[in-house]
């Protein structure tokens, strides 16, 4: 279980007691059952299959210049504990390559959890007909659990540039059920998880929506784990919890836009070492923290030679 927030955390447990670790039920998601991808192997767009990490390659385009560092071992932590949830997509370059479309960040922290394989979903080149299809189809299936469905959704957006109404003629259901259904994966990683295993039912995950703080919200589906609340329990406990004040909501600040000089700088960096080793934040007050992480005395020997050559 995650470490709530100061006052928040105490708060929940006063009102309700200490609970047992939760994460004892809890079980990574595998995959096991589905296909492995290989040179020989034709899949259709719709279903999840497993890849060797060595036939997969980033995107040339990935607009995103460099990853902190820290948020990786946060996800690659995350992956560890529950697995991966949302698996990458990605297209196929030959008859034994793929090529990252969407997903690099989750398939950075996979690689450093030394995972040898990666679920994905897999697109053909301008296929997007067929994926449509595929999709569609795979929505209207009987046992999709409801992360599985949401991001179904999410890909007909995304990928097939779709919109609700229109989802909502294809796949014979209302806006109203697709946009709920899109609001699950708003939910962090463990709630989700818990979601796509059958340990938190849809209504649970709709209480728990209700609560703004990401952090509560893995504290209520613990709770619901370990104590085996109901829905109704659960609604209870909310209100009691918005009663008492110990859940009000966070004021979230948009992060500023990094200025062009800035990126500029970011970019320049990555040529000389690794982008993930490279992270900026800037407060858009003109103050900042750049920082360029390297593991030994030689790489900044090498950096600075490469440095002072350029000059």
């Amino acid at each position: 279980m995650s470490k709530p927030a100061p006052g928040i955390g105490k708060g929940v447990s006063a009102l309700f007691g200490e609970i047992p670790d939760a994460d004892q039920l809890r079980k990574p998601i595998g995959y096991v059952n589905k296909e492995i991808a290989g040179p020989q192997s034709r899949t259709t767009n719709s279903d999840v299959v497993r890849i060797p990490v060595e036939m997969i390659e980033p995107n040339p385009y990935q607009p995103r210049l460099s990853f902190d560092r820290e948020s990786l071992e946060e996800l690659a932590g995350s992956i560890r504990s529950l697995g991966l949830i949302q698996p990458i997509t990605v297209r196929r370059c030959d008859g034994s390559h793929y090529q990252i479309i969407s997903g690099e960040r989750r398939f950075r922290a996979c690689s450093l959890n030394g995972m040898k394989m990666i679920p994905a979903y897999v697109r053909d080149a301008n296929d997007q007909g067929m994926l449509e299809m595929a999709i569609v189809e795979n929505i209207q299936r009987e046992n999709l659990d409801p992360i599985e469905e949401a991001l179904s959704y999410r890909r007909l957006i995304e990928e097939c540039h779709l919109t609700q109404e229109e989802m909502a003629l294809r796949v014979g259901k209302k806006r109203a059920s697709i946009a709920n259904s899109l609001r699950l994966l708003n939910l962090p990683a463990k709630p989700q998880h818990d979601l796509k295993v059958g340990l938190l039912s849809v209504g649970h995950a709709k209480v728990i929506l209700g609560v703004d703080d990401p952090e509560l919200q893995e504290e209520l589906s613990d709770r619901v784990i370990a104590k085996g609340w109901s829905v109704r329990m659960l609604e209870d406990a909310v209100r009691r919890i918005l009663a008492e004040g110990v859940a009000a909501p966070k004021q979230k600040r948009e992060a500023p836009s990094l200025p062009e000089s800035y990126s500029k700088l970011a970019e320049s960096l990555s040529r000389y070492v690794s982008g993930d080793n490279v992270s900026l934040r800037y407060s858009g007050s003109g103050k900042g923290t750049l920082t360029v992480r390297f593991s030994s005395d030689k790489e900044v020997s090498e950096l600075l030679e490469t440095l002072e050559r350029q000059n």
